[in-house]
């Protein structure tokens, strides 16, 4: 033991090495094992948010107005950007190296010859971490599906599913019924179930019915309405007027908003937050890569949208910008994910695609995404589709040929957006 890493960089290598395989192991017998070792347990409520689409929009709207409420938050969520850190939010700060390096040498001790795979080990190191700070309230994303997620060995106060659609069909199952019944693996019996999905699939409901968890269902239990200035949300006993849109842009930020305003409203004798204090949590509410609109011309806007439900949301909050004369699309994508079914959604809004490798054995090569462009849009016409060897190059090459007028969409996987990111802060030092 003594021979450990001291530093994040050097712990991050370490526990990579040791699963290189990308084979996800599904199961949470290793990680609750390892969870009692620890002794783990919060002395606050967890509020758990899984789901397709909208699970980080709604994590991030929580922690905004808990904080503008002056509650101590602790926020988990996933993957980063740039640095490990991103995942740990401490008070709507990134946790420090030294906090995450002291997590991670109590979980190696902790394990002992039980084996984790890089997902499972940072999250226990993050849930401890957070578990030893004084917070008022901890907020957990969850990775994949819900039922099998490390994650979901904490019993959550408030479960949130944000969205149910088709995306790791190879664990999940290829349709909503499967995939809902994953999610709803972290309801809770007797404990507030919530889901935001317009359409909720009946496997969830039967199953949270089946363990006895109170279920609030959108368009039942509660709902929005509203104008082009403002919205108001309905719960079971509260309501809140004159609300301000989501500081996040897009046609699907109601429903992630109604899901935290129902988690606040289930939480009300434990965090009361007052009308001013949510308005305010939700005009300052900020997470990169969600459709981040960047200051400046062209127009470049970051999105992961990387299954058909997300890419038809970015086609639609895309055509809702107005009127530019080119839009690029810089695009990389995991093989696994429904390519055809994002490129058809987002077809009609490009003109020029800059299609890109990705540095991750997973993912698909910018020359197959080319090949399915093609397929998708035999007649091209003045439409162009270029490869490139990395998301630099590829937003590199959008920027050189786009006007001040057009627009640059960066999507697909996190890496896309995350290369281009690192591009652009490497270029500006």
């Amino acid at each position: 033991m003594s021979n450990l890493p001291n530093t994040l960089p050097e712990w991050l290598a370490l526990i990579e090495s040791r699963h290189a395989e990308t084979v996800i192991n599904m199961g949470l017998d290793r990680v609750r094992a390892v969870k009692q070792r620890m002794a783990l347990a919060f002395k606050c409520p967890v509020i758990m948010v899984a789901g397709t689409n909208g699970k980080g929009s709604t994590c991030a709207m929580l922690e905004s107005i808990l904080l503008q409420g002056g509650y101590r938050v602790g926020l988990y969520i996933k993957p980063h950007f740039l640095h490990f850190n991103e995942r740990a939010r401490l008070n709507g700060d990134l946790a420090s190296d030294e906090q995450l390096v002291e997590s991670f040498i109590f979980v190696e001790r902790a394990r002992g010859d039980i084996s984790l795979t890089y997902f499972e080990f940072t999250t226990l190191a993050i849930m401890h971490l957070m578990s030893q700070a004084t917070l008022d309230v901890v907020i957990l994303e969850v990775g994949l599906g819900g039922r099998l997620d490390a994650v979901n060995v904490i019993d959550a106060d408030v479960s949130i599913v944000t969205s149910v659609d088709i995306d790791h069909v190879d664990y999940l199952g290829g349709t909503r019924e499967q995939i809902g019944f994953e999610k709803a693996g972290i309801f809770r019996t007797g404990k507030v179930a919530i889901c935001s999905d317009p359409v909720a699939p009946q496997s969830l409901i039967d199953h949270a019915m089946e363990i006895g968890a109170d279920l609030w269902l959108m368009g039942r239990d509660f709902n929005y309405a509203g104008d082009k200035q403002q919205w108001n949300y309905g719960g079971r006993s509260q309501r809140r007027n004159s609300l301000a849109y989501p500081g996040l842009r897009g046609a699907n930020q109601l429903l992630n908003a109604c899901a935290a305003l129902a988690a606040l409203e289930a939480l009300k004798m434990e965090l009361p937050v007052g009308a001013q204090e949510v308005r305010t949590g939700l005009v300052m509410v900020e997470l990169p890569g969600r459709f981040q609109v960047l200051p400046g011309r062209p127009t470049v806007i970051y999105d992961v949208a990387h299954n058909p439900h997300a890419a038809a949301a970015l086609a639609q909050n895309v055509g809702n910008m107005g009127f530019s004369p080119y839009t690029f699309a810089v695009f990389g994508s995991m093989h696994d994910k429904d390519i055809d079914g994002v490129i058809t959604a987002m077809a009609p809004c490009v003109d020029h695609w800059c299609l890109t490798n990705l540095p991750s054995p997973r993912a698909a090569t910018a020359s197959e995404l080319a090949a399915k462009v093609q397929s998708i849009e035999p007649k091209m016409g003045e439409k162009t589709a270029n490869i490139f060897d990395d998301p630099g190059q590829a937003f590199a090459n959008a920027m050189g040929r786009a006007g001040e007028n057009d627009r640059i969409v960066v999507f697909g996987s996190f890496l896309t957006v995350a290369g281009v990111m690192a591009a652009k802060k490497s270029s500006l030092h």
